[in-house]
Formats: structure tokens, C-alpha cells, sequence
């Protein structure tokens, strides 16, 4: 057992006498069944005690606290005192009792997840862990009524090598537990099954687990990496523990219908009421955090639901005898019998116990860093400990050590440690003994960054990237043209039967290609996403159309090579190193960074570093977290002595980035200043006169800011937000800017995946793809008009706090709509907006709504991009049926943006119809709430719109002609041969193989019979996507790597399999060797050479090997002089010998 006097702070609690009495009356089970007296402890101190605890007791402990957000703070916190590998967070779920809404997966996961490390307890012969758990949960959590112990326990599967198991049963029971069937499995809750192999990814692990079977018998259990499908290590037993608290085999039981089988029907589908409480063993701890407080929260959330449940039964939404879907503070009291437990608030408290008597708040300094080392130099004299734990620790060691410290740099690490707690201590020990602990609360008057719950990452299969092509898609073949994806079909050609990806073309001509050759085979994807033109087999239309197509691509190619090599050779200021207040605001940011902000970030700096302009562009969606990136860049370029203009298209956006810039930078000796229309001439005219005195340093505004009478004393640094948004003189000025300052852009139009890996080398662009927490799905509704559900909607969002869009896009009936919602929804305030009102009158209602003076925002579709507006997370669209996808998509985004559950309503005209194009809008709209297959479709066109952007409107028809998965593999050929000729190193490969290398052209018919049997993996989608995978190999060591996979995932690969890898090898063999084709005729082995050039009577080609025979223009194997070998052997050594002539 890990002894708390280990960790470097604990062992002064541990050596307080109070903490030792504390620990033996538990070690003795004092506090079992007795009156709960509160200990009275500081915050800060209370998560120091449980570690200590823990360590000391070697028992599980529940944290029990009022407010998810709390908790939240708290799980995260116990990880710089625990580390965080036995810490677990218990969600509550995300709709409120009675909502019949789903979980988010995350909440899902993690609920399990404590079941599932509990139940290890409970479980006659396992061995719990040697670390105990410590479980942190917000009252509502526990209150939500669950899945009872004894289901759970028995739906709890031990899996071992050597089982004997029914494999059909085992399957039945797993999908009883609530485990999806899957294909592939890339997320926790999934099992497949191909063949005797089923693969399972039980909730509380870490990874899935593959389980082979002979017969009936486990023959192997391998855990696997989701990501790349290989085994990772043999096990030799496993556990599978129910994947839903709804489990479908006990819904069943009760006769509950398994269609959309939610968590809404737990207290339905188990009689029996059970909790959180019912999972802990005898032997946990539970520590309550402020018992008043929790039992206040318990006391609203039973008044709440009992208001929504009375409304719900009232609209017959709900039947009077629904069961309570949550327990009551006395049920929940009855779980501590039994159980130790303490209260570390003041709840009861009978004055200031020892422990707590002995931690006194330490002094603040907000953040006057002289005072401070005053104070740390008193203390050490005084010869008492000390501890400082902050995120800008290096920097306040640093400052400690030039201070003429007496400590040595060796030592004053002990002293300086990592990290982010919410407040710090004076602990006055035993004898005297003092230490203080000092943290950025008291040090700099800064909270802990907010924590927020991240979306759980879902492994992405080997093969997804060719999940594309469905049945009846418009594909492109490089060769041949556009046409329609039939499918795989199986015809007899010549008396062979093989598989074919089949496609269908002008006249229904019919063209097979051979699975081998479905690399040539793309994806449609055009710039208007309507049907394409579609191609006759055998014209030289297509072959016209692809020339030309190559030569505009050549040219946007070398455009942007040549802007790039410009760039290269040009000289910027080469910016500082991050100064010590560049991290002090870093470490000052309200939040925790996601992955992709902090890569971005580092990217950004890098280019500021570096001796030439930089001009990136940084894609992300609306509050996902841009804005902190442009500003991190804007106060590094005034830290050097810069200054900075910020432009944005529209006054509203100006006036958001000035409040964010002003907000963060307030207590940093930077000047910023907004110019726009919001700015009297006066004004204006004042900040111009001190922008050329350099007395303003960071200057943001629309277009107004490139105006002739705009100059700066010492610009170092551009931002760009939306510059697609400016015309095209103002895009020329910003042209010119670039060749001498550093050019920041950002969009929120997305850039596809595809063209920003073509453009790798060419144009310098980060990602920001993650959203800064967990999305909720949005709830939406499609559906006449109807006022009863408008008036409904609005009220929901009124009492909750927040603000409603209401998109009407006639601007001529927008004011009978006003009057229509003033009647309907009296007690809400409203404000309209539309694109034909004079500017500074639209940016005053719209700075208005998102600063909350009103409640409804009454608008055209003007809100579809830039706003960002967390607080209003209801959407009402007026004949939705009108937008297009991609725009509903856009407005749809407006929404939903924190951590509230948001709603948007498509309302379609009662009087009219809608077209079956819109009505079908609407329903994908619908279907894919969350980021599924219909949000691709929603994104294709804004990525349209990105690859416009980017590239110049003129390339859009040059899209459309060709598809875009073909115009960018052209235009990454193009700028990766440019790079070659210009003597610049080529970019590192995309990890999209039909991106990076161009098609094998070599044609190569062989009596193989070449395929994957259905037999072998029956799914024809999976196969699809295995052929298309198998296509784009490039290397014999890949095609290795992808056979042992195949065993591993599938089983021993069939002779089909074998001979479809091997027609492969030979293809790379013969494309190196630069052949034309290999064929098999009249027992002769070809092997020929593209036609010779005019005038040419014979290629020369010498003897390579005895068995083959040099021709004018092929080599000419006879097979029936072999002996010893076989063909297949004989073209192998062949080919391998030719490919070594050529090099």
C-alpha cells in the first residue's frame, strides 16, 4: 500500500496528531451508524485529507458534492494529489428527470465504468485492484436511479481460455447487456463477430478484447488496438460487465419494446428503485462536501421535477403512474448505514475540530511578485516550509533564485512544483512546525482553470478513409470518367467468376473493374453537390476534360509556389522567445486547452520566431477556440515592441473581439483599441493620431482599418477573421501586407481534410477540429408550424435562463411575425434583425442580444456564421424547407454551443407543401443530430465553399468537372513535382495513400482467382472498403503488414485472399519495373512495355534471367520449360531483377 507520507505535501498532515486520531477512529470504524458532526475544514484542505486517506486506509472513497460543476473541479484536482489513474468522475446524466432525451456517451461510459470497478468488490473470487478507487459524484448523479446490483452482477461475464461457450448464445447475451453490433469495433460498448472470431469492447476497459474460438471452446483471448485492429497481448481471462444501464434483456422481460430503448425507461424497466449507494462495498469511506449544501441541491432538483412531471402529465406527454425516476435524501441516507462517513463542511459543526483548527488561510498578493518573495524570504528565515504549487512555477523559481536566494537551484525544486490547485494553507503542525502552501489563488488572485468534459475519442478503423462509396453514388474512374457505383457484383468473364466493382455509364454501359485496379475509383464530390455530367465509355471527352483540368491545377499549383518561395526569401522580424508575462497570460486562460488549440498555438509561434513573414490560416468552427490563438499571437507581437491590426468583416464582430481582447489583456499595460462604426469620427479620428504615435497597440476593426488615412508607427502582426468576407481591393492591400508582416487569417468555413493535405508545403494551415468539450446532440424537431410548440419552446428557454433565435428569412413579413410572437409570447422581449437595415442600427440590436437586453432574436438567415452566443441555445426556423442543407447545417450550428442541451425547430409552411427535395433536407437534418454520416453530407457543401475560399472561385468548375477527390489528388501530384523541380524537399506522405501516390497504371491479368469470399467476411459494405484499401498499397512491406492483420482480425486468410495480395505484389513489381502490363497468353508469361516512341524499331532490352526471353518490346516467359518452380516464383525473381536494372 502507497503510504500517504510518500507525496511530498501529505506527509506534513500526516504528521499533525489530530489527522492520526482521525485516522485510527476510522481505522476502528468509529463512524459507522453514528451522528455526523461536521469537521469544518477549509476547502483547500479537503482533498489533501482524502489522499492522505485513501493512502492510510486502503479503502474506497465516494466524494459526495452538491453541483456537477464542483465535482468537475474537484476530479480534477484530486490528479495532483493521486495522479489519475485510480480517480474516477461519476456523471449525472444530461437531461433533466422526466426528459425523455438520450445520454451522451461520455456520461454513459463513465457511469459504467464506476459500476464495473465496484462490482470487483462484490464479485466472489476476484481480486480487487491494490490501489482502491476514489469515486467523485455530484448528488444528482447518485440521485438518478440505475440498473440494480444484483442485474448487474449477474449480467457480468468471466471470460477465460479454455471456456467452453455456445458461440451463437454468447452473442444473443451480449447483445442483452447493451452492446451494439458492429463491423469494425473502434468504441467501448461494441462487439463483431467474423467467423469464430468475436471481438468486445467491455465499457470499464481500456481496450477491446478479441476472443477466437475453436468449436465451442475459447481457444485465445488478445487485447487489440481499435485503431490499427492488431493484437496488442494475450490474455488469458477477461470480464464483459453489462455495456447500458438499460439493458435490453431485462427490458424485454417486462415487455418494453427494444426500438430507441433509452435510459428514459430505467425506472420502468427495474421495479426496484437502486443507486450508486447500492454498489459500494462495506468498507468505503463515503466523505460528504458540505452536507447542507448537498441536501439543498436535492431539495431543488425534487421541487423541479415535480413542476416538469406535473406540466408533462397535464400535456399527456407523460402518463400520471410514470414511475420516480430518482431516489430521495432518505433513501440515499439509508445507503450510509453501514458505512463509514464523514462531513468535511461545516454542517453540525460544534465549533473548529483540531484537524481543521490547525489549517489557517494563507496571505494574497494579487499578484504584486515583490511582496511575495518578501514574504517567501521572511518565512524561510524564520526557518518555516514552504510549498508553491502554480501553473507559472518555473517562472516564479526563476524569479526566487535571481532574488539572491541562499537555496540552491537543486533544492528550490522541492519548493517550486507544477500544477493548479483552488487555494493553499498555513498548516501550524505540532512543536511549532509551520508550512505553508501557496498557490496562484493567493499568489496571483486566480481561480483553477474550468474544467470541461471532453467528447470520448473514438478510434477510426484502418480502412474508414475508404468508407466513402455506397451503392448508387456518382464516382469518378481515372480513366473513364464519371459515372454511377452499381456495386459488387460477381459476372462470369472469359469462364472465370469474380468480384467486379461494377459501374454504370452513358447509354448503361457497363464497366467492371477488377478489384485490384478500385484504386482508379473515387468518389463524386462535386462543387455544387448536384448530379454530374455523365461520361460515355470509350470518348475522348473524358481524356480532354482531364488535360485540361491538369493544366488549371498546374497553374494554382505554381501560383501558390511561387507566393511561397517568395515568402521563403523574404525578411520579416524574426520575434522573442515567449516572455515571462506571455506565460503568465497563458496560465491566466479561464480554460483548459484543447489538443488541436495547443498544436495550433505552437505552430503560430513558430512562424512568429522564424526570420520570414508568416501567413497562416487557422480553420475552426465558431468557439472552438480561435479567437484565444489570435490573441496569444497579438500579445507575443506587443511583448516585442509591435503593433497589431485585427480585422474583422462586420462592426459586431469588432465589437466581440475588442470585449474578449480588452477582458483578457486588462491587467497587462497593453492599449486596444476598436475602430468601426461604433466610434464617433471623433473618436476615430483621435485613435488614427495615436496609432501613428504608437500610443495604441493592438487596434481591432472592420474594413475602415485599411482606409488610406489608417497608418502605423511599427505594425508587427495582421489578423484576419473570415477574409472571404472582404472584397477584392481589399484583398489586393492584404495581398501586399503579406510579403512584410506576419498575416494571421481565420475561418470558420471548414477546410476539407483532402485539400489541406494537398496543399501540405504550399500553404501553411492549422486545424482546430476538436470542440473545447463535449458536445449534447441537438434535440430537432421537423414539422408543420405549429404556435403551441413555438410558444412552448420559448418558455423552456426563458426559464432556463437563456435567449431564442427565431430565423425568418422574408425581410417584407418580418414585422407581422413580430407582432404574431409579441401575442403569442408576451412576457419575452424582441429584437429584429435583417440584412436591409442601416449598419449601426443591426449592430446595436445584435450587441444587445449577446449581451442578454432582450430575449428573442428575430432575424433573416444573417445569424448562419460568425456570432457566437453561448447563452441562447433554442432555434426556431420559419419554412425551413426553403434553406438549403448546408445553410440549415450553418444555422443550426448557432446553437448548442456550451454545455446546455440545445433544441432547434424546422417548422414547415401549413398552407404549402414542401418539395420533396426540401422536406428530404430537412429529415437528414433531422436524423443526424450528432456528427454522423449526415453531418458529411451537410459538410460537403461548406467544404465546397472552404476549397473556393482558398483556391479562387474560378477552380470551382474545375471541380465540378472532374470530382474533387481526383482534382485534389491532381493538384498534390502537381505541388509535390513543382517541389522536386524547384529543389525543395518533398512534404512528409498525408496517410491518405490515394492522395500521396498516383494510380499504378500497369494492367495485370493473371489466372488468380483473386478476391475476398464472401465466406471469409460477409459484409459486402466492409469488403468494399478492404478492396479499396488493398488498391492503394505501395510497398511489399505493407502488403505483408496487411495479410498478418487479416489473420489477426479475420483468420488464416483463404487461397482467394492470398492470390488478390499477390496480383498486388505483382503490380508494385511491375509498375517499378516500368511495365505496361502482364498477362498469361497460350502458356506464355508477357511482360510488356508501353508502345515505343515513333520511329523506334525495338526497345534494346538485354537478358536479365536465363528463363526470360528479351522480345522488341517485352520479356517472354514459357511456362511450360519450368521444372522446379512455379510461375508465380519464376515472375517474382523476374520482376525483382528488372525493377534492380532500372535503378
Amino acid at each position: 500500500m502507497v503510504k500517504s507520507a510518500e507525496h511530498p505535501l501529505l506527509k506534513y498532515l500526516n504528521s499533525l496528531t489530530a489527522y492520526q486520531d482521525l485516522r485510527a477512529r476510522l481505522a476502528e470504524g468509529q463512524f459507522r451508524d453514528s451522528e455526523r458532526f461536521g469537521m469544518g475544514l477549509p476547502r483547500a484542505s479537503r482533498l489533501a485529507l482524502l489522499a492522505a486517506l485513501r493512502a492510510d486506509l486502503g479503502a474506497p472513497i465516494l466524494l459526495l458534492t452538491n453541483r456537477a460543476d464542483r465535482a468537475l473541479g474537484l476530479f480534477d484536482e484530486l490528479n495532483f494529489w493521486l495522479g489519475s489513474e485510480r480517480n474516477f468522475y461519476f456523471p449525472e446524466p444530461n437531461p433533466l428527470f422526466y426528459e425523455a432525451l438520450p445520454w451522451s456517451e461520455s456520461t454513459r461510459r463513465e457511469r459504467l465504468n464506476v459500476f464495473s470497478e465496484l462490482a470487483k468488490y462484490l464479485i466472489p473470487g476476484l481480486v480487487p485492484d491494490a490501489v482502491p478507487p476514489v469515486v467523485v459524484a455530484p448528488i444528482r448523479a447518485v440521485m438518478t436511479r440505475t440498473i440494480p446490483r444484483r442485474e448487474f452482477l449477474r449480467g457480468t461475464q468471466r471470460l477465460s481460455v479454455g471456456d467452453k461457450r455456445d458461440l451463437q448464445e454468447t452473442i444473443q447475451s451480449w447483445a442483452g447487456l447493451g452492446y451494439q453490433y458492429s463491423n469494425i469495433v473502434v468504441q467501448s460498448g461494441q462487439f463483431s463477430r467474423r467467423g469464430g472470431i468475436l471481438d468486445i469492447w467491455s465499457p470499464s476497459e481500456s481496450l477491446p478484447v478479441r476472443v477466437e474460438f475453436f468449436g465451442d471452446e475459447i481457444d485465445t483471448l488478445r487485447q487489440f488496438n481499435p485503431a490499427t485492429q492488431r493484437t496488442m497481448a494475450p490474455l488469458q481471462k477477461t470480464l464483459v460487465f453489462p455495456a447500458s444501464e438499460a439493458m435490453p434483456a431485462a427490458a424485454e422481460k417486462m415487455g418494453i419494446a427494444l426500438t430507441n430503448l433509452s435510459e428514459f425507461r430505467l425506472p420502468e424497466i427495474y421495479q426496484f428503485p437502486s443507486s450508486l449507494m447500492d454498489y459500494l462495498p462495506d468498507s468505503a469511506l463515503i466523505l460528504l462536501d458540505g452536507e447542507e449544501f448537498i441536501k439543498a441541491a436535492v431539495n431543488d432538483i425534487e421541487e423541479e421535477s415535480i413542476a416538469r412531471f406535473t406540466t408533462l402529465v397535464e400535456q399527456k406527454m407523460l402518463p400520471a403512474d410514470f414511475p420516480l425516476p430518482y431516489i430521495t435524501w432518505s433513501e440515499i441516507e439509508d445507503g450510509f448505514a453501514h458505512r463509514q462517513v464523514l462531513e468535511l463542511g461545516h454542517t453540525n459543526a460544534v465549533g473548529a475540530t483540531p484537524l481543521a483548527a490547525a489549517f489557517e488561510p494563507g496571505p494574497r498578493f494579487a499578484g504584486r511578485l515583490k511582496d511575495f518573495q518578501a514574504y517567501l524570504n521572511n518565512i524561510a528565515r524564520k526557518g518555516q516550509d514552504w510549498t508553491v504549487v502554480s501553473r507559472q512555477s518555473a517562472r516564479l523559481r526563476q524569479l526566487w533564485l535571481e532574488s539572491g536566494s541562499e537555496i540552491l537551484p537543486d533544492e528550490a525544486d522541492k519548493h517550486f512544483l507544477e500544477g493548479s490547485l483552488s487555494g493553499g494553507w498555513v498548516l501550524q503542525g505540532d512543536g511549532g512546525k509551520v508550512h505553508n502552501l501557496l498557490t496562484d489563488s493567493e499568489i496571483f488572485g486566480w481561480g483553477r482553470p474550468q474544467v470541461r468534459r471532453r467528447a470520448p475519442v473514438i478510434s477510426e478503423a484502418p480502412e474508414l478513409v475508404f468508407g466513402d462509396l455506397k451503392p448508387g453514388d456518382w464516382v469518378v474512374h481515372v480513366d473513364h470518367g464519371i459515372g454511377q457505383f452499381v456495386g459488387l457484383l460477381s459476372p462470369t468473364i472469359d469462364g472465370v467468376q469474380r468480384e467486379y466493382l461494377t459501374i454504370q455509364y452513358k447509354d448503361n454501359d457497363i464497366l467492371y473493374v477488377p478489384i485490384h485496379q478500385a484504386d482508379r475509383v473515387s468518389r463524386y464530390i462535386g462543387a455544387e453537390g448536384g448530379p454530374p455530367s455523365i461520361s460515355r465509355l470509350g470518348s475522348p471527352e473524358w481524356t480532354q476534360t482531364k488535360q485540361r483540368v491538369r493544366r488549371a491545377v498546374q497553374e494554382v499549383a505554381a501560383e501558390l509556389l511561387d507566393l511561397y518561395a517568395k515568402r521563403q526569401v523574404a525578411e520579416g522580424h524574426s520575434f522573442s522567445a515567449d516572455s515571462d508575462w506571455q506565460r503568465e497570460l497563458e496560465a491566466s486562460f479561464p480554460y483548459i486547452e484543447t489538443p488541436d488549440q495547443l498544436k495550433a498555438i505552437e505552430q503560430v509561434k513558430a512562424d512568429m520566431e522564424s526570420p520570414r513573414p508568416m501567413d497562416r490560416l487557422l480553420c475552426g468552427d465558431v468557439g472552438y477556440g480561435k479567437t484565444e490563438v489570435a490573441l496569444r499571437a497579438a500579445f507575443k507581437a506587443v511583448a516585442d515592441g509591435k503593433q497589431v491590426a485585427v480585422l474583422v468583416p462586420t462592426t459586431v464582430l469588432a465589437q466581440q473581439h475588442y470585449d474578449t481582447f480588452r477582458e483578457r489583456l486588462a491587467t497587462f499595460p497593453v492599449s486596444v483599441e476598436m475602430l468601426s462604426r461604433f466610434r464617433s469620427q471623433k473618436e476615430q479620428t483621435d485613435i488614427i493620431k495615436r496609432l501613428a504615435k504608437k500610443q495604441v497597440d493592438i487596434v481591432i476593426g472592420t474594413h475602415r482599418l485599411i482606409s488610406g488615412d489608417v497608418a502605423f508607427n511599427d505594425l508587427g502582426l495582421v489578423i484576419i477573421d473570415e477574409e472571404q468576407r472582404f472584397g477584392v481591393s481589399h484583398k489586393e492591400h492584404l495581398k501586399r501586407l503579406r510579403n512584410s508582416v506576419d498575416v494571421l487569417t481565420l475561418t470558420a468555413t471548414p477546410i476539407p481534410r483532402t485539400l489541406y493535405m494537398a496543399l501540405t508545403g504550399v500553404r501553411d494551415i492549422s486545424n482546430i477540429n476538436s470542440p473545447p468539450e463535449e458536445r449534447l446532440p441537438i434535440i430537432t424537431h421537423i414539422g408543420p408550424y405549429d404556435p403551441k410548440l413555438v410558444r412552448e419552446a420559448v418558455i423552456r428557454e426563458l426559464d432556463r435562463g437563456g435567449q431564442v433565435f427565431f430565423v425568418h428569412n422574408r425581410v417584407q413579413s418580418i414585422s407581422a411575425v413580430y407582432n404574431h410572437l409579441q401575442n403569442l409570447v408576451p412576457e419575452a422581449s424582441i429584437g429584429i434583425a435583417h440584412g436591409q437595415m442601416d449598419e449601426e442600427q443591426l449592430a446595436d440590436v445584435m450587441h444587445a442580444f449577446t449581451s442578454g437586453q432582450f430575449d428573442i432574436l428575430l432575424c433573416t438567415s444573417i445569424i448562419e456564421s460568425g456570432l457566437d452566443i453561448p447563452n441562447a441555445n433554442t432555434l426556431i426556423i420559419d419554412r425551413a424547407d426553403t434553406f438549403g442543407l448546408a445553410q440549415l447545417y450553418q444555422l443550426r450550428g448557432r446553437v448548442g454551443r456550451g454545455a446546455q442541451r440545445a433544441f432547434a425547430y424546422l417548422f414547415r409552411s401549413t398552407r404549402h407543401q414542401p418539395t420533396p427535395e426540401g422536406q428530404e433536407r430537412l429529415e437528414v437534418l433531422a436524423d443526424n443530430s450528432q456528427l454522423g454520416a449526415g453531418y458529411a453530407i451537410a459538410m460537403r457543401d461548406l467544404e465546397m465553399r472552404g476549397a473556393g475560399d482558398l483556391l479562387g472561385t474560378r477552380q470551382s468548375g474545375y471541380i465540378a468537372a472532374v470530382g474533387f477527390q481526383l482534382y485534389t489528388r491532381l493538384l498534390s501530384q502537381a505541388v509535390r513535382l513543382l517541389r522536386a523541380e524547384s529543389g525543395l524537399e518533398t512534404e512528409p506522405d498525408s496517410g491518405l495513400p490515394w492522395l500521396d501516390a498516383p494510380s499504378l497504371t500497369i494492367n495485370v491479368e493473371l489466372p488468380l482467382s483473386s478476391e475476398i469470399p464472401a465466406s471469409y467476411i460477409p459484409d459486402q459494405e466492409l469488403r468494399l472498403t478492404l478492396y479499396r484499401r488493398i488498391a492503394s498499397l505501395r510497398s511489399e512491406e505493407d502488403l505483408t503488414s496487411t495479410e498478418i492483420e487479416f489473420a489477426d482480425r479475420f483468420g488464416e486468410p483463404p487461397q482467394g485472399v492470398k492470390d488478390l495480395l499477390f496480383q498486388m505484389k505483382i503490380k508494385i513489381l511491375g509498375e517499378n519495373a516500368g511495365l505496361e502490363s502482364i498477362s498469361i497468353i497460350n502458356n506464355q508469361l508477357i511482360l510488356s512495355y508501353p508502345p515505343l516512341p515513333k520511329g523506334a524499331r525495338q526497345r534494346g532490352l538485354r537478358e536479365v534471367d536465363p528463363i526470360a526471353r528479351a522480345g522488341k518490346n517485352a520479356y517472354w516467359i514459357n511456362l511450360a520449360g519450368l521444372r522446379s518452380e512455379t510461375w508465380q516464383e519464376v515472375l517474382v525473381r523476374v520482376l525483382r531483377k528488372l525493377q534492380g536494372s532500372r535503378e
